[in-house]
């Protein structure tokens, strides 16, 4: 179990270690093969490596193999470490095109793909537009990723590639509703919630599990009991990513202080802000996703967001989501290990800051 907030428990930080050897011996030979060929092709594909793993979580990884392993799959297996490395090339996929859209400078701390080769652009004093060709060379780097996690979970059984393949669908179609939500702004709590379900909550937790159960052929049978816990606990994950997102340590998270609110992403916790906001907040709220937001206008909106009661309201539907999911492993007949391990990702995931 986690010791203390942001701390990784045991259960996720001893699937990250074969997962990360995975990405690295995959992505070092992609590097020499395609270098030998041609010395351009090495910036992009270090720069996938960099970013692969130079940070990031593993959850997907890790909800993925305890399912695996609690029904009844051997740790270490080559499938489920493959399938752990998928899920991390096609998280950086879904990031690096999500930078774009989003115009954002850093991720982790750094800059992102897109910011990366338009310095690149700008350094050596190319043709054309440094934004357009940052973002290409991005666009084309993030489906390299897609393609190289296609590859490793091919050979998987058909009832694991479906699931993989449902999931792809489901983070694109939660992709587009975030961005025309971004867009028309001021959307509602209920749709709000429906792009945290498709974006976030089925494609980190869900699928996950059901890819892993897949593995071992058993997705049938568990298939309603890993949703019961997988469901809820994917929105209790996105609550708390909105919250980090809205509030969030700059040193912790990666990523500057009130991101969503310059971002104006469309939120749970900013619904619940619109709807019980007064006229005057109202106003201020209106300003979410304005491109000249201050850090002082920053935190005059996350005091609006305490003040209207939407932050409390969140977190509070955080704690019982998250009690729901650890409810529903009673009696699934996993492997007791397995069980526990399910008990501390939740725990770890719905507290954690960053």
């Amino acid at each position: 179990m986690s010791s203390a907030t942001g701390t990784p428990p045991t259960a996720l930080t001893t699937v990250a270690a074969p997962v990360e050897r995975r990405l690295a011996a995959l992505l070092d030979q992609e590097i020499a093969d395609w270098s030998a060929i041609d010395p351009d092709l090495t910036e992009p594909l270090e720069s996938l490596r960099g970013f692969v793993l130079g940070g990031g979580k593993r959850l997907r990884p890790a909800f993925c193999h305890w399912a695996f392993v609690g029904a009844g799959g051997t740790p270490g297996d080559d499938a489920i470490v493959d399938a752990g490395a998928a899920f991390e090339l096609l998280h950086a996929f879904a990031l690096i095109h999500d930078d774009i859209m989003d115009g954002s400078e850093t991720r982790r701390g750094s800059l992102t793909v897109h910011t990366q080769f338009a310095a690149t652009h700008d350094d050596g004093g190319w043709g054309g537009e440094s934004r357009r060709f940052g973002e290409g060379v991005a666009i084309l780097i993030g489906d390299l990723a897609e393609v190289f996690a296609d590859r490793l979970m091919i050979a998987t059984p058909p009832a694991a590639f479906g699931a993989w393949s449902q999931l792809k669908i489901e983070v694109n179609i939660g992709q587009y509703l975030d961005v025309l939500g971004a867009a028309r702004g001021g959307t509602d709590l209920e749709t709000s919630r429906r792009i945290a379900h498709y974006k976030s909550g089925k494609y980190t937790i869900e699928r996950p599990l059901h890819v892993g159960a897949a593995l071992v052929d058993r997705l049938d049978e568990f298939r309603a009991q890993l949703s019961r816990y997988g469901s809820p606990l994917g929105e209790a994950f996105q609550l708390r990513d909105d919250i980090l997102g809205a509030f969030g340590d700059e040193q912790r998270t990666g990523k500057p202080v009130g991101d969503d609110l310059r971002e104006g992403k469309p939120t749970p916790l900013l619904a619940i802000a619109r709807t019980n906001a007064s006229p005057s907040q109202r106003q201020l709220l209106d300003r979410v996703g304005s491109v000249d937001l201050t850090d002082a206008d920053i935190v005059e909106l996350q005091q609006v967001v305490v003040d209207t009661g939407a932050r409390s309201e969140i977190e509070a539907t955080i704690t019982a989501l998250t009690d729901t999911a650890i409810d529903a492993l009673e009696g699934l007949a996993f492997e007791p290990v397995a069980i526990d391990a399910l008990v501390d990702l939740a725990r770890y995931v719905s507290d954690r800051d960053l």
